[in-house]
């Protein structure tokens, strides 16, 4: 009996099979967890795409219509495919700068479940925008009256198709603004506040 014990401690042919049954749920679980993370990552990068597009469509314009941002709501939602698109919302607004960082909002215009900023309210932007700068970077304030930005909001709610039995949706949200190009507010005639 002694020997055959000591004959299976020495015997390797099933080390293998027994190191695989211990690594593999590890390994697995890294798997997963890495092509999640890069999933969240890729739509997290789409949100980002959904508010600069959306801002630069309506920058483009002088004046935007109901219609007009109907269009470009949809045209901002394709970009988030393959996510789904009902867990998102899209909020455009035009921001009169005092060129301090602080703005009022001209018209305001949403998609989804997003809320339209109410017209006159107070807002502070991240960062004084500005209206001409010199080949020094030197940068003078816009004038009040004259200077304004299209500001766009995006909120998605992220909901993994392994991650929601543990995590459940995770939020993102995104911003961005852009300066009108051919006209130094754009008006949106039906929009309102």
């Amino acid at each position: 009996m002694l020997t055959r014990i000591l004959r299976l401690s020495k015997d390797r042919s099933g080390l293998a099979a027994v190191e695989f049954a211990l690594i593999a749920p590890v390994l697995g679980t890294m798997l997963l967890g890495t092509i999640e993370l890069c999933n969240a990552l890729e739509c997290h990068q789409k949100v980002t795409m959904v508010a600069s597009s959306a801002s630069d469509l309506v920058a483009q314009a002088t004046s935007v219509s109901s219609s007009d941002m109907t269009d470009v709501f949809n045209a901002a939602s394709a970009i988030v495919y393959p996510f789904s698109q009902g867990n998102m919302s899209i909020v455009v607004s035009s921001v009169l700068s005092d060129g301090s960082g602080n703005g009022t909002v001209n018209w305001s215009a949403a998609n989804g479940n997003g809320k339209k900023l109410a017209v006159n309210t107070k807002i502070t932007l991240d960062q004084p925008i500005m209206s001409t700068c010199d080949s020094t970077g030197k940068c003078t304030p816009c004038a009040k009256s004259s200077c304004s930005v299209i500001l766009t909001q995006v909120t998605y709610n992220y909901t993994s198709p392994v991650g929601k039995y543990f995590v459940g949706s995770v939020p993102m949200s995104d911003y961005f603004y852009e300066r009108p190009r051919k006209s130094a507010t754009v008006t949106c005639n039906s929009c309102g506040g």
